[in-house]
């Protein structure tokens, strides 16, 4: 079963300085009925104006991945650390028992666009832990994993049993993927346009994906997208 998550369906905030979408509840948006995905918490997608960002603030037991669109995002944290991330970067914070950190748009005109995803943690009380990596030159057609439990195949470790990748699809390209049993997934298209087992997905959609034994994604137009095999 393919369920479309609309782009224009999301929460939406403009604070001037920051233009957000929310896929699930978030912040000041409530709705009971999209709360999470299996163990995906936040999908959100933020544009950020130059020189602005979110000032130093908490998070525990949750792992927290960011993935740059465009522009520069400017990260600092409780433990040191200090990172200019630009597009094809990926960040990921696992926040266990307490970490404080700000992003800021690490360009004083330039606006940066990004998509920061919230996983459950399969266990809580971790040691905080942060970790960066480059995914800027990832190869058209392919999955590109990014983070997974174990950190195999040079993606960033995460603490739940969940597989998240980057792709980039050429105009009328196809991908396929197989479900193990008891697993889902959720593709969230970021450009272009996507048939997901037939069914289109435009800009900021997502589709959560139930019961399916394999996933078929053809680009109508040259898309871009993050999918999530999750258990």
């Amino acid at each position: 079963m393919i369920t479309i998550r609309k782009a224009q369906d999301r929460g939406h905030a403009n604070h001037g300085w920051l233009d957000t979408y929310h896929t699930f509840s978030f912040a000041d948006y409530h709705d009971p009925k999209h709360m999470h995905f299996r163990s995906l918490r936040v999908v959100n997608e933020d544009r950020v104006s130059g020189g602005q960002g979110f000032g130093q603030h908490p998070h525990r037991d949750m792992e927290i991945i960011s993935y740059i669109v465009s522009g520069v995002l400017e990260h600092r944290d409780s433990k040191g650390n200090h990172a200019l991330m630009k597009a094809g970067d990926v960040q990921r914070i696992s926040a266990g028992t307490g970490i404080q950190h700000s992003e800021f748009n690490g360009s004083p005109v330039d606006p940066v666009h990004f998509l920061q995803m919230w996983i459950m943690p399969d266990r809580h009380g971790v040691k905080p832990e942060y970790a960066e990596r480059s995914f800027q030159g990832i190869e058209p057609g392919k999955f590109n994993l990014i983070a997974s439990k174990s950190g195999r195949a040079g993606s960033i470790p995460i603490h739940q049993d969940a597989d998240v990748y980057v792709a980039k699809l050429k105009a009328e390209g196809v991908m396929e993927h197989g479900f193990a049993p008891t697993r889902s997934g959720w593709v969230q298209l970021i450009e272009g346009e996507l048939l997901v087992n037939g069914q289109k997905l435009r800009p900021g959609d997502g589709a959560a994906v139930s019961n399916e034994e394999r996933l078929s994604l053809k680009a109508v137009r040259d898309a871009h997208f993050l999918f999530f095999d999750l258990n």
